[in-house]
């Protein structure tokens, strides 16, 4: 059976918008349930989907964090297109350091970082990642232990240069977290291996939000949206969502 590929979505219910992100590996799928649940509430939403991504691995090697910031702007421009005057921006790991850049960049009703890293592990730790994504792409895709060897030596060939550009800019946006206004709501898995969960603390302090909370989801892991606890944090985000000062 062929795998289908995850693809960007638009859920659209009310007048409200969120910009879902994913992270770093990841696709749109991660952040696909939220979407169900805004959508439910009257909330409209979109997810792109960064070059590179859902697609075959050796596709990733090949792009970086300005390919995957100009999705995140192409989707803001997308909701702002459809008439949206308002957007909130909710982001898992990488997207939530894009969500955060977000709040800096363009005008957002609210900012929603998971998970999402203030520094960086290293490039070999990062390189090991971007390798166990090439491995389970090829599992799904039906392919044999054997195969996937072969076809993992070959791609270790082709190093992912980009991976520099992605620690510079996870650095540069925690050097601009207090330029963030908008009201935030900083969620944080307390099983995250992935990231050092302190990040969460350094974005709650540092944001200049006057309206900011920080949450800890104690059993939940790195991808949080879809793990145990995901309908506490549907709920958490909707509430976070009513309680800012939409214009409609």
């Amino acid at each position: 059976m062929r795998r289908v590929p995850p693809k960007p979505f638009t859920f659209e219910a009310g007048e409200r918008a969120v910009l879902l992100l994913h992270g770093f590996t990841g696709n749109s799928a991660d952040v696909r349930m939220l979407g169900r649940f805004l959508e439910k509430k009257g909330y409209s939403s979109h997810a792109p989907q960064y070059k590179g991504h859902g697609v075959p691995p050796e596709k990733l090697v090949h792009t970086g964090p300005k390919d995957w910031w100009q999705d995140v702007m192409d989707g803001y421009e997308q909701l702002k297109n459809k008439g949206y005057k308002e957007i909130a921006v909710a982001g898992l790991s990488l997207g939530g350091v894009f969500s955060l850049k977000l709040g800096y960049t363009v005008p957002v009703k609210g900012v929603i970082p998971m998970c999402a890293p203030m520094n960086m592990r290293s490039e070999e730790v990062m390189y090991h990642g971007v390798i166990q994504y090439a491995k389970e792409y090829k599992k799904l895709e039906g392919k044999s232990e054997e195969i996937i060897e072969k076809e993992i030596e070959s791609f270790k060939k082709t190093p992912m240069k980009t991976l520099t550009e992605l620690r510079e800019l996870v650095s540069d946006v925690r050097n601009h977290v207090d330029l963030i206004y908008a009201p935030a709501l900083v969620v944080q898995a307390r099983q995250d291996k992935i990231i050092d969960p302190n990040s969460a603390n350094i974005i709650y302090n540092e944001v200049e939000s006057s309206n900011k909370e920080l949450k800890w989801y104690e059993e939940s892991g790195h991808v949080i949206t879809l793990d145990k606890e995901k309908d506490q944090l549907h709920e958490d985000i909707y509430q976070f969502l009513e309680k800012l000062d939409w214009s409609v």
